[in-house]
């Protein structure tokens, strides 16, 4: 099928390649000229392993280009898919984007006579789509739904892992206005056997979105309030405890006398808080939207509180030991809110670091791939500094949190610390390290949901 996808960010921009893989004609459209020639000369304007590769391909075989011209490509292809930002800001989810672009596709079906589908992937709250688009879209258009064909088709994509997940989906959700947009969406996913398509209508597939991130998100959250009791009483692990929990079966089954160990469990355990372009805008989206329904989600409110709590509580145990930390030169480990991606957004990093500046410590931020970006949030001063080289930002360092568990970070053995570290303090912001082999070592360990 010819499709056009509007937006090229993480969403965007791997939508369209993964259905350009599978023989599809995909134009991506971003306004932003730089960004458009990057894609054409086989660039990827973002970060995600697998992503430029596949790339290349696909722009070599013909069946991906970008462009600015949002008219033309509308006018060329079957299926529109809106996949621009929907930010949290002010109190409420930022549906200014998808009005723009439901605005310029609906000019652009005023004059196009074949049938076309608009589908929204964006994240957005139940009654964007067949109330605030389709209304856009029939006031500009002067057609009707129906006349056009309207969808919701939510992304479930993890950054890091975005491309796999594209190909080899758990579930195809598709919240459709008739049966002829269904149909038609249902072509665009022909060529993924194996996975379930979910026929919905539109505000279910815009809520399963919702729920799906603020369940992953709480499970998070759970485990990091469980942590901090662990922390209030002696010899108590949480990593033990959730360990432990974690082996009923109910959450991890027997096939064949092997336990499956299934992802959801990955989510039930304690560490720095949850962050990335999701989870904390769609869970503070969704409570936005509950009290705007008149009922106020305590659990989901909870979930927020005790994330944005979750880093700095780092920072406290830090300053309990050293009893302060100005002018102590304190390394954070991992700027990107997970290994495996350059993306900053709402990273327990940005809040660890302006909670250290703000005790007047001397901050080194190290990261392999997310240094520009955070440098974009949080600029470095004469109490900031970034490197791409952990051994060079340790030496001589008073303490080191580790906030993002990538590979390079979480391999640095006890006697790395102690040798390039001052007297060394290791906070394990993710629980990956051994306490008895660092502190063996002489490494003072402080880590989450442990005394």
């Amino acid at each position: 099928m010819k499709i056009s996808v509007i937006g090229t960010g993480y969403v965007g921009l791997v939508t369209g390649v993964c259905l350009a893989s599978k023989g599809h004609q995909v134009i991506c459209i971003d306004k932003q000229s730089e960004i458009v020639n990057k894609i054409n000369n086989k660039m990827s304007p973002i970060y995600e392993p697998g992503l430029e590769d596949l790339l290349c391909k696909v722009i070599e075989k013909g069946n991906l280009a970008a462009t600015t011209d949002l008219k033309s490509a509308v006018m060329n292809t079957d299926i529109s898919i809106i996949s621009v930002g929907t930010p949290f800001g002010d109190g409420k989810i930022d549906l200014s984007y998808i009005e723009s672009a439901a605005q310029e596709i609906g000019n652009v079906l005023n004059e196009k006579k074949a049938y076309h589908v608009i589908c929204v992937k964006s994240t957005v709250i139940p009654t964007t789509t067949d109330s605030l688009v389709k209304t856009i879209l029939e006031n500009t258009s002067g057609k009707k739904a129906g006349d056009f064909g309207l969808a919701m088709n939510p992304e479930f994509l993890r950054e890091g892992k975005a491309v796999e997940d594209f190909m080899f989906p758990d579930r195809i959700v598709i919240g459709s206005y008739d049966q002829e947009s269904f149909e038609t969406m249902k072509k665009v996913y022909q060529d993924f056997f194996d996975a379930p398509i979910i026929n919905v209508n539109l505000r279910t597939a815009e809520m399963i979105k919702y729920t799906a991130n603020a369940l992953l998100a709480t499970l998070i959250s759970y485990s990091n309030e469980v942590s901090v009791i662990c922390e209030k009483v002696s010899c108590v692990d949480v990593k033990e405890v959730l360990e432990g929990v974690t082996l009923d079966k109910r959450f991890n089954p027997r096939v064949n006398n092997q336990l499956i160990n299934p992802g959801m469990i990955s989510y039930l355990r304690a560490g720095c808080g949850f962050g990335g372009s999701c989870f904390p805008k769609d869970v503070q989206a969704l409570s936005a939207f509950s009290k705007e329904m008149g009922y106020s989600p305590s659990m989901i409110q909870a979930t927020l509180e005790i994330n944005e709590a979750q880093p700095y509580r780092l920072i406290e145990r830090l300053h309990s030991i050293l009893g302060t930390l100005e002018n102590k030169k304190i390394v954070v480990l991992g700027l990107s809110f997970k290994p495996e991606t350059d993306d900053i957004r709402e990273s327990p990093s940005l809040a660890i670091i302006k909670g250290l500046l703000a005790k007047r410590a001397k901050v080194i931020g190290v990261d392999p791939i997310a240094i520009d970006n955070t440098k974009k949030h949080i600029p470095q001063n004469d109490s900031l500094t970034y490197s791409v080289d952990y051994k060079n930002a340790l030496k001589d360092a008073e303490a080191a949190i580790l906030v993002t568990p990538w590979p390079d970070y979480i391999n640095i053995s006890p006697q790395e610390f102690k040798e390039l570290m001052k007297e060394p303090i290791l906070v394990d912001g993710r629980r990956v390290f051994d306490k008895s082999s660092y502190e063996a070592a002489g490494v003072q360990y402080i880590g989450v949901g442990l005394t």
